[in-house]
């Protein structure tokens, strides 16, 4: 068979042609094209997949059009009704009915436009996507034309467009979202869920733009209203005034990246996600690796669970990211991660550092040991000739010498030490001496001999003395003995167990008992964490919690379940907000086991109580007269068993 020059058949070059079907073949076409009302459809699957994302869209395209003023009206936490208006530039009839045409956009005009983007909506679908799921009313007019255009469309089909009397700006009203689709509407969450994530993506809009004015209407009630101002007024704004002193300035300009921004103090770290925004060009989104730099500038600082606050924006060259990855822009590939990485690390430590919240070196002298005898009056010669007969001074003296300083009179423990090898002692004393040894403790006083080696009992010397054959490991395991061999029990995961078992007891009773605070704690969160918080008092309250709504976002725990340590309250409501945040949509009928989980780690923190002997047994005695004694309410081991013959073959 003749071939081409890429060695194909030469009959390989008619497939650019439509095959032609003879008679003879009796396959049935099975290949269609999707009309224009399924193919919008399955578009607006993409881009609208719950009211925030028409949330998201609607106010990027009013920012596109040069709003300073931007209003937003919710119902039904977006099914029934979204409407937005600006007072932006408005448009013509022309480009009002060409808005909502697929791929329609004013940003490009060639493959070139598309790397050098920095507006926000460009795509040219959101409005198209938004038509093919809901009934769209559009006003709008122009500041130079004396009437406006007014445009009804449902579910992609123009009902009716006609002049209006409308102000200078764009109004767009969606109503009944997934009207002609009931299975995606069916799949919508609560409605506390929808409003929480409308609210996640209003208050990302309205950080990354302070200059421009946001109102937020929820059911009638105004939620927001947020004035021109700078970006440190709109933070304390939108997510609460106990950021207001825990805000640290972040400014660094290179060839390669601009960061600016604020990042919060280790004290704002919070044990829940969400307080963390990152903007590319004005543009929100989420990176993991770039969260990660901003994290390891942290280590030290803040705990291992916590998360640290802050608000970054990095201004880069268009044509160095990518933002089109992702229908919901929120997604982007960078040039160069590394370099990415490198310089937002050095950025944040360099501003933790330059406000002092780092640790630093510090040479200089404080006041008070500036004004000691010893600095002010001069050094005399009898001084310095004290000062060069000490072994010290020759040895700095001596040249690479420095790291060969040794305390002399240390010798002297080395001989004792000698001295008590030669001594009888009983096989006990010996395990003893040999412990001291090895903890280096031959560095305390002769004195304190007798205290040392009380300390230093093991569990096998107590049981020897008759005492309840346990030991203590390292504070955090308890090792027993029995008939079988030995136990070993993880303490804090058997408090957990115990004390889950003992909640959820009180909870079946409904009679938890609450301990009231004799000043109330202020607990103030999120917009976003409000809503939800606001959803589970009930709950909090049968478990002992006795939390009031204070004010805008703003709580007062007046009373705390019995048991719970001081200072501890703020922690265990982070992290069931936390949990509900990422909770999936079959857990809230699990949501009482799921409290009193974070309940019960929270007081299982108490590690006085096992350090004596009855504290020992009775955290035995509790943990074995639990239903479930050897898993934990998340299922991690609680206790091994290790037998008697396990033991002798691992010493051979």
């Amino acid at each position: 068979m003749a071939t081409g020059r890429c060695g194909c058949p030469k009959r390989a070059r008619h497939l650019r042609t439509p095959y032609i079907y003879t008679k003879s073949d009796s396959v049935p076409d099975v290949i269609q094209l999707l009309s224009d009302h399924i193919a919008n459809q399955i578009a607006a699957g993409e881009v609208i997949q719950r009211p925030a994302s028409a949330v998201k869209e609607l106010l990027e395209n009013a920012i596109d059009a040069g709003a300073t003023e931007i209003q937003l009206i919710i119902k039904d936490a977006g099914k029934e009704l979204i409407q937005v208006t600006d007072n932006g530039k408005g448009m013509s009839p022309t480009d009002a009915r060409m808005s909502f045409e697929r791929h329609a956009t004013s940003k490009i005009r060639n493959i070139e436009d598309l790397f050098k983007i920095r507006t926000m909506g460009f795509r040219g679908e959101a409005l198209a996507s938004i038509a093919a799921v809901t009934q769209v009313e559009l006003k709008t007019r122009q500041a130079t034309s004396d009437a406006g255009t007014r445009i009804v469309i449902e579910g992609t089909e123009v009902k009716l467009q006609e002049p209006c009397a409308v102000n200078p700006g764009t109004t767009i009203s969606v109503k009944n979202l997934f009207y002609n689709v009931p299975a995606r509407r069916h799949f919508l969450k609560s409605a506390t869920t929808e409003l929480r994530h409308i609210l996640d993506e209003f208050t990302r809009v309205a950080l990354a733009y302070p200059a421009i004015g946001f109102r937020l209407w929820n059911n009638g009630t105004e939620q927001f209203h947020l004035t021109q101002g700078n970006l440190k007024e709109r933070v304390v704004a939108l997510l609460g005034h106990t950021y207001e002193k825990n805000l640290v300035p972040v400014e660094e300009q290179t060839d390669m990246l601009n960061i600016h921004g604020f990042i919060g103090k280790p004290a704002a770290a919070l044990r829940t996600r969400g307080m963390q925004f990152f903007f590319i060009n004005g543009r929100f989104i989420r990176n993991s690796y770039l969260n990660h730099a901003v994290v390891q500038a942290y280590d030290g600082l803040i705990e291992k669970e916590a998360f640290p606050f802050y608000v970054l924006f990095l201004e880069v060259d268009p044509a160095r990211v990518d933002v089109n990855v992702h229908p919901t822009k929120q997604e982007v590939k960078f040039e160069d991660d590394r370099m990415m990485y490198t310089y937002l690390n050095s950025a944040v430590r360099h501003s933790l550092a330059r406000y002092n919240i780092a640790p630093s070196l510090d040479f200089t002298l404080s006041p008070e040991i500036q004004q000691l005898s010893s600095v002010q009056l001069p050094y005399t010669d009898s001084q310095k000739q004290e000062t060069t007969k000490g072994y010290l001074y020759s040895t700095f003296s001596d040249k690479d010498q420095a790291h060969f300083i040794e305390r002399k009179d240390s010798l002297r423990r080395w001989k004792d030490l000698y001295e008590i090898a030669k001594m009888p002692v009983d096989s006990s004393q010996s395990a003893i001496d040999s412990a001291q040894f090895a903890a280096g403790s031959f560095n305390s006083a002769p004195d304190d001999s007798n205290n040392l080696q009380g300390s230093l009992l093991t569990g096998a010397e107590t049981e020897s003395k008759g005492s309840n054959g346990m030991m203590l490991i390292h504070g955090s395991m308890l090792a027993t003995t029995v008939k079988s061999g030995m136990m070993l029990i993880h303490i804090r995961r058997a408090q957990e167990r115990i004390w889950y078992e003992r909640l959820l007891a009180e909870w079946n009773s409904q009679n938890t008992p609450s301990q009231q605070v004799l000043f109330p704690i202020s607990y103030e969160t999120s917009p976003q964490d409000a809503v939800l918080l606001t959803e589970v008092l009930a709950d909090l309250a049968r478990i002992g919690f006795d939390i009031a709504p204070f004010g805008q976002n703003t709580f007062a725990v007046q009373g705390i379940p019995s048991g719970l340590p001081a200072g501890e309250e703020k922690n265990v409501l982070d992290e069931v907000l936390d949990h509900l945040k990422h909770e999936s949509p079959d857990a809230v009928s699990k949501r009482t086991e799921l409290l009193l989980a974070h309940m019960a780690r929270r007081l299982s923190r108490n590690k006085h109580a096992i350090m004596q002997p009855e504290g020992q047994q009775g955290l035995i005695d509790e943990l074995f007269a639990c239903s479930q004694p050897e898993y934990t309410p998340d299922g991690k081991k609680v206790f091994v068993m290790i037998r008697k013959e396990d033991l002798e073959q691992m010493l051979g």
